[in-house]
């Protein structure tokens, strides 16, 4: 079933197609650093194994380096997830609908992301600024300053807010067609 909605091509000079790019490029440095901790989490852990199984010595920091490493991937690399649309979801329902109601179905599901993600950015914030504000510590051998790990919740949430936002602004602009029906990802 093909979809008659027309998709509007990107024009370089434009304000909005420039914002567009700038956060898809915010989206994907994110991708990259979530790569970059799930690798330095892997070699921390081999680290680990080493020094427990081979060396007999005791891991202090490990554990605790690759929860928060795990962790911030997660956070930093959704928007890319979202860019990519690389999200589970099903499209029974929009594969049914008439063009326009595909299209406010698709408005619907990114208002109402954006306002997911605007909320987890808010608290995110607040929480990671009282970590910060009161010096909050791990309360382990190793006890690093908690604000650090909990700056990738505001952070990933805050891009993923502007990927939903742009991913928005391209639905109603016509630069993307409400679900990408028929077309592979």
């Amino acid at each position: 079933m093909a979809d008659p909605v027309r998709v509007r091509e990107a024009s370089p000079g434009n304000t909005v197609d420039r914002l567009i790019r700038i956060v898809a490029a915010l989206s994907q440095a994110g991708g990259v650093i979530a790569v970059g901790l799930l690798l330095a989490a892997v070699l921390v852990i081999s680290q680990m194994v080493f020094l427990r199984y081979v060396l007999r010595a005791s891991a202090i920091w490990q554990h605790e380096f690759v929860t928060y490493s795990l962790i911030a991937a997660t956070f930093v690399g959704a928007p890319y997830v979202l860019l990519k649309r690389g999200h589970v979801n099903v499209d029974l329902l929009p594969l049914y609908l008439a063009p326009r109601g595909r299209l406010a179905l698709a408005v619907v599901a990114h208002l109402v992301t954006l306002a997911f993600c605007c909320v987890l950015t808010w608290y995110g914030f607040a929480f990671w600024h009282d970590a910060w504000v009161n010096d909050w510590h791990a309360e382990t051998v190793w006890g690093p300053p908690i604000w650090v790990p909990y700056f990738a919740v505001p952070l990933g949430m805050g891009l993923m807010t502007l990927q939903a936002l742009t991913g928005l602004l391209a639905l109603l602009t016509g630069r993307e067609a409400p679900f990408q029906s028929g077309e592979p990802t």
